[in-house]
């Protein structure tokens, strides 16, 4: 094997990916012109699913069960509605809920700038749909955040 590359099993390159397999399609963020590291940059995933447990945990625990009075386990529509509602309020108006600003990020549109009314409401809908969201691409947006023209980056 001397002199010859050694090419990966077919096996390394559909489980690790094509980065497993030599191609490097550059950091998250990269094609859309952002930042590697630091503000602006595009979120990783533990920020991201920081956030998102964060607001879950509110809306569920404090919001639900303490203001509603309500029992998730008994209405397990009204946490993922009042999820929506917060979402759709604080990001639509603000450019993040309380918990992506725990976490240090905030919804951007892809010039940079706050996200308008309507894509955030076409944003919220599909983050509620959950899967949408599990199916990303290489820039780490997911449907929802290509849909509504959307990425979540650092602040």
């Amino acid at each position: 094997m001397s002199g010859k590359q050694q090419q990966p099993r077919w096996t390394q390159t559909w489980l690790g990916g094509v980065r497993s397999a030599g191609v490097d399609l550059g950091y998250p963020g990269e094609r859309l012109g952002l930042p590697e590291e630091g503000g602006g940059s595009i979120a990783g995933w533990g920020r991201r699913i920081g956030a998102l447990v964060i607001d879950w945990m509110i809306c569920t625990w404090v919001v639900v069960q303490l203001l509603l009075g309500m029992s998730p386990a008994q209405s397990p529509w009204a946490p993922v509605l009042v999820f929506a509602l917060q979402y759709l309020l604080l990001v639509g108006w603000l450019g993040q809920t309380f918990g992506h600003r725990l976490m240090g990020v905030r919804v951007a549109a892809m010039d940079g700038g706050d996200p308008r009314l309507l894509p955030v409401a076409v944003r919220t809908v599909l983050l509620a749909l959950v899967v949408p969201a599990v199916i990303w691409d290489r820039d780490h947006r997911g449907i929802h955040d290509r849909a509504s023209n959307t990425m979540v980056v650092r602040m």
